[in-house]
């Protein structure tokens, strides 16, 4: 356990903590036990120097003095309730010293009050890495003249500005980037479109799924010619099938989908965590034609993201399918939980489930692979679209505030309406004695929709205008499909 002090401001400090250097060829060659030792050693040294975190040990009764590389994962989990919102800010960084936070980005969820996620400015630098491999590795960027588009949201919000500040340091270190920041605006982002992309070889849009085929049939209809522009696409922030990849792909003008898209994992809470690479793209998709093999594979009938991560800068370990991330920053995060539901495994391990599954697995590139993350999202707690994480206490508290509410039991199901714009559906049982024919509902869509925009800044600020107001359905007491009697409710439907 005895390590010194992980060093501050560097893209190696994890690595530090273990006597190494955070290189692609550390990545590449690192066993798992060698990862958890890493790993463990980073722990340790955290339980010593953040306050926070010696006390929530403390309080769980672990002694952080006695902590082993080998106790990593049996350490307790740290969530956002119990972790994030239970200690100060300046406790949870390293020697108790907020100066080392000189950045933020805020998030507000369901409650409306704002989460402030704090960062450092050279970690930009390690969550570039994701971005490097995708552009440089994947799409060519080191030598080919590319244009990048941002199509996040700008602002406080951790999308936009952190993609464009990890851009700007690509381009200052070897990428032959263009880059382009219109936000989540069609006609801006079309607008750049149309100026830049005749001046470059390539062209990437980078957003959240829905927005990016909005912006490719916008750019359609308006007779932008994207065939002509050599396109690329990173999404972020859902999970999409590889029917809709196909889909966008083929509006766009992409011929190879493999090694023109690629999604990334990136939450708020910690950055960009892991990436799409040809390879990963070609396994989900093997695993995805094979008949019956997601279960075999990945645990679930759902196909969930599959993507690469590096364990030089953070490390993932998973009970019970919930993932917890280990990674570090200007506020260290040991087993923390993201509330996203998946699995990790090397790429030799999810070979072999998948050959058990008789899924064909195609070939990786040439040296050894990263280990793999897949995720499902969190179905039991929020949807997400275009995005902006939608919560159920939210619905509740648009529902309470509308007339017909006395005529409801309070139960109700939101789900995403899938189709060529999505569009967040929520369906109310209504109260014993009642049919849905005789209660209105005529304002029921505005109340939900004041709730979101009060209490939830991300869906006011990255779904349209257009699509923001929920549709609305009422369903009779007891309905079978939607409000079965006997058994535990699910404010969430997904698929």
């Amino acid at each position: 356990m005895g390590t010194q002090p992980v060093e501050h401001g560097t893209a190696a400090t994890a690595a530090a903590a273990a006597g190494t250097t955070s290189t692609d060829e550390d990545a590449e060659k690192m066993s798992d036990s060698a990862g958890i030792a890493r790993w463990g050693r980073f722990a340790a040294g955290a339980a010593r120097t953040v306050p926070a975190y010696r006390r929530f040990l403390a309080e769980r009764g672990v002694d952080a003095s006695a902590l082993q590389p080998s106790d990593l994962s049996g350490l307790p989990a740290m969530d956002k309730p119990g972790y994030i919102n239970a200690f100060p800010l300046a406790e949870r960084c390293r020697d108790g010293d907020p100066r080392t936070v000189q950045m933020v980005s805020m998030s507000s969820g369901s409650s409306g009050t704002p989460t402030v996620w704090p960062r450092r400015l050279d970690d930009e630098e390690n969550a570039a890495t994701p971005f490097r491999r995708v552009l440089a590795g994947t799409f060519g960027a080191d030598r080919r003249h590319t244009l990048a588009v941002v199509c996040f949201p700008l602002g406080s919000w951790v999308g936009g500005l952190y993609t464009l500040q990890c851009l700007q340091h690509l381009a200052r270190t070897g990428l032959i980037l263009t880059v382009a920041a219109p936000g989540n605006d069609v006609t801006a982002v079309l607008r750049a479109v149309r100026s830049l992309a005749p001046l470059a070889e390539q062209t990437v849009l980078l957003g959240y799924p829905p927005f990016l085929k909005d912006v490719v049939d916008a750019g359609r209809a308006a007779g932008v010619p994207w065939e002509r522009y050599g396109m690329h696409l990173v999404f972020a922030g859902e999970v999409f099938s590889e029917t809709w990849r196909d889909t966008v792909c083929e509006r766009a003008g992409i011929v190879s989908p493999e090694t023109a898209t690629a999604g990334l994992y990136g939450t708020a809470d910690a950055g960009v965590l892991a990436y799409e690479t040809p390879a990963s793209i070609r396994l989900r998709r093997a695993v995805s034609a094979t008949a019956g093999a997601a279960p075999a594979v990945f645990g679930s009938e759902r196909l969930p993201s599959l993507m690469e991560y590096d364990p030089a800068l953070r490390h993932f370990d998973s009970v019970d399918g919930e993932l917890f991330l280990t990674t570090d920053g200007v506020v260290p995060l040991v087993r923390y939980t993201l509330g996203d539901t998946g699995g990790a495994a090397s790429r030799e391990a999810l070979a072999e489930r998948c050959a058990r599954a008789a899924v064909p697995v195609p070939p990786a590139a040439p040296g050894a692979a990263a280990p793999h993350v897949w995720l499902f999202g969190r179905p039991l707690f929020a949807l997400s679209m275009y995005g902006a994480n939608i919560f159920p206490e939210t619905i509740a508290a648009g529902l309470e505030r509308d007339g017909c509410y006395p005529y409801l039991t309070g139960k109700f199901v939101m789900e995403i309406q899938d189709g060529e714009r999505p569009r967040l559906r929520v369906t109310a049982e209504v109260a014993p004695g009642h049919s849905p024919a005789e209660v209105r509902t005529e304002g029921t869509s505005d109340s939900l929709l004041a709730a979101l925009r009060e209490q939830n800044s991300e869906y006011a600020h990255y779904v349209p205008a257009e699509l923001q107001p929920p549709l609305v359905r009422l369903r009779s007491h007891g309905d079978p499909e939607y409000f079965p009697v006997g058994v535990k409710h699910r404010y969430t439907r997904t698929g």
